[in-house]
């Protein structure tokens, strides 16, 4: 039977918060981290997919990231692609030191964001054996302008986020908007999503509904389709035509410089996080890649 502990690591002098899945098993189990969507905690998707990897004989860390959930540090709720590239790697350090864990024997899989943030560690990472994407949001400076208002949308937000981080390093302040609302046109998703605002699925407390507006230029600016070719560890990525960004997913898995596979289903971008049967299948898709590239 699948056991899940409270764990805590250091990365940069701040103290993450995860749940480490593990196993019934005699020997030490492949690990695998998981994280989740854009500002998200781990209980909305990683520990769901953390717990179904364990149920299949892994053992799966989800955590919250620096200034999120339960974890330390500050500022809090300010999207980074830097910092959490950066916790991506300390909770592999984690992982591959845990007694249950084959430290030999890792991987990593991401839900929609974390699929960037996921892919940029890999390419560093030789620890990191192997990668499962599961509905990844994958972007450049090109898709970026389709989905945020083009070129001027794009440079509008990035003025913000200037403006918002100069307002921080003078007074501390964030300058925070909603992370999903149907009826504030600020929001970073400006619309209703029931998986977000929904307390039965992913609207639960230690989630504040708040996006940072100087996080604005780091989301923007980061550039995953060119990170493809520098990804040599085996990558199979599970997506459908009505999820987020499908021509990002296309076009990342095009340019990968390892074994790959690209595998389509059907669904919305948020059946992935938390709904049948897109939650089995692709938890059964990554589980099948992990086990044959681990």
């Amino acid at each position: 039977m699948t056991s899940r502990q409270k764990v805590t690591f250091s990365s940069e002098g701040a103290t993450l918060t995860g749940h480490l899945f593990l196993p019934d098993a005699a020997a030490p189990a492949p690990g695998i981290v998981v994280a989740g969507t854009w500002t998200s905690v781990k209980e909305q998707m990683a520990d769901r997919y953390a717990e179904r990897l364990a149920d299949r004989g892994y053992a799966a860390l989800s955590f919250d990231f620096t200034g999120f959930g339960e974890s330390g540090g500050e500022p809090r709720d300010v999207e980074s692609p830097e910092l959490k590239i950066r916790d991506i790697r300390d909770a592999v350090t984690f992982l591959a030191g845990h007694p249950g864990v084959d430290g030999t024997r890792l991987g990593a899989l991401g839900v929609c964001a974390a699929a960037m943030y996921m892919s940029a560690n890999a390419a560093d990472d030789p620890r990191v054996r192997s990668l499962a994407l599961v509905a990844p949001w994958l972007h450049d400076a090109r898709l970026c302008a389709e989905n945020y208002g083009g070129d001027d949308g794009v440079a509008n937000k990035i003025s913000a986020a200037e403006k918002a981080h100069a307002r921080y390093r003078e007074t501390g302040e964030v300058e925070y908007v909603p992370m999903v609302s149907g009826t504030d046109p600020r929001a970073a998703l400006p619309m209703d999503v029931d998986f977000y605002l929904n307390p039965d699925r992913g609207g639960v407390p230690a989630w504040p509904n708040r996006f940072a507006v100087m996080a604005w230029k780091g989301w923007l600016t980061f550039d995953s389709i060119a990170l493809a070719p520098r990804i040599t560890a085996p990558t199979v990525l599970v997506h459908s035509e009505d999820a987020a960004i499908p021509d990002g997913a296309r076009r990342f898995h095009d340019g990968l410089a390892g074994p790959k596979d690209l595998v389509w289903t059907d669904g919305v971008q948020f059946d992935f996080y938390d709904q049948e049967p897109q939650v089995t299948f692709a938890a059964d898709a990554a589980a099948a890649h992990f086990t044959a590239t681990l």
